[in-house]
């Protein structure tokens, strides 16, 4: 696999792009360079998108959100959100309501036994390494079963997302997308939403010369346990943000919350409730509009 690997990986060439889908895009895990600034929205439409995704998220009732005590903000940590300069989504069951390699593992046939172990990733039980490569091993997908999946499945977004990152880059403050996921399955999320590529932190799948899955770029910080804090830190040092925070629903997005990493984690859980993850959060919220009005 290391031979491979070192021998006869490719970055996915420009060339392999058919013309109806602007989103493969070949993506060399793009870095920190310069101050990250606005892109024009690429031709998806997201507000079907949005659309669909609101119809298929279902209110939670009140007895859930009552056994929590950190649904409504204290005011230091509101003064955190509101003077946040940057701010970092999760993106699978966050940005998304779907995760992303379970989605691509149930079109390539392999998805229950990938779902089982994503479980296992996000509620801290395996190590993220430890679950990445198992999930790919039950997927090895090719080259052309990905551009199939993201030509036929694009990604639906989260109520509430697009106006919340608006609302963001309004208000002067940087957003990224930090990810256990897949740079090819993030960049259309990113376009969508207007967010520069260079602003996505996640882990990208490799291929050989005849479109044959031949792993994962193991030098991305978000292919490891403790990825995304290092994510996180990195972006901080970067740009020397006084204040960031961090938005997502798992273990890896709290594990971000610390010394030199993002100042506040919000927990989002309109899509999943990992009840671990949420009694630690700072921020509990179900609904993005609670962020976005916070910002008035």
């Amino acid at each position: 696999m290391e031979a491979l690997m070192s021998a006869h990986i490719l970055p996915i060439p420009a060339c392999r792009v058919k013309q109806r889908n602007p989103y493969f895009l070949p993506s060399s895990s793009p870095r920190l360079i310069g101050k990250p600034g606005r892109r024009p929205l690429h031709m998806i439409k997201s507000s079907n998108l949005i659309n669909s995704a609101a119809a298929s998220i279902q209110p939670l009732e009140s007895s859930t959100t009552e056994r929590f005590d950190n649904t409504l903000p204290s005011k230091e940590v509101l003064d955190l959100w509101r003077n946040a300069e940057a701010v970092c989504f999760d993106v699978d069951s966050t940005v998304c309501i779907d995760e992303g390699i379970d989605e691509f593992a149930e079109f390539c046939g392999a998805g229950k036994a990938v779902a089982e172990w994503t479980s296992k990733a996000m509620n801290g039980s395996v190590t993220f390494q430890e679950a990445l490569a198992a999930r790919l091993s039950l997927i090895n997908p090719s080259l052309a079963q990905l551009q199939d999946f993201l030509e036929k499945r694009p990604p639906r977004l989260s109520p509430g997302i697009a106006e919340l990152v608006k609302k963001l880059k309004d208000n002067k403050k940087d957003v990224y997308l930090v990810s256990g996921g897949f740079r090819q399955m993030i960049n259309p999320v990113a376009s969508i939403l207007g967010i520069p590529l260079e602003n996505i932190f996640a882990n990208q799948l490799l291929f050989g010369n005849s479109g044959e899955f031949v792993g994962f770029n193991k030098e991305e910080p978000t292919s490891k346990s403790g990825g995304k804090a290092v994510a996180v830190q990195q972006i901080r040092k970067a740009y020397g943000y006084k204040i960031l925070a961090m938005i997502g629903d798992g273990a890896t997005d709290l594990e971000a919350r610390q010394p030199g990493g993002a100042d506040l984690f919000i927990c989002y859980a309109g899509v999943q409730l990992r009840e671990g993850v949420a009694a630690k959060a700072d921020w509990l919220v179900f609904n993005f509009k609670d962020l976005i009005n916070s910002l008035d």
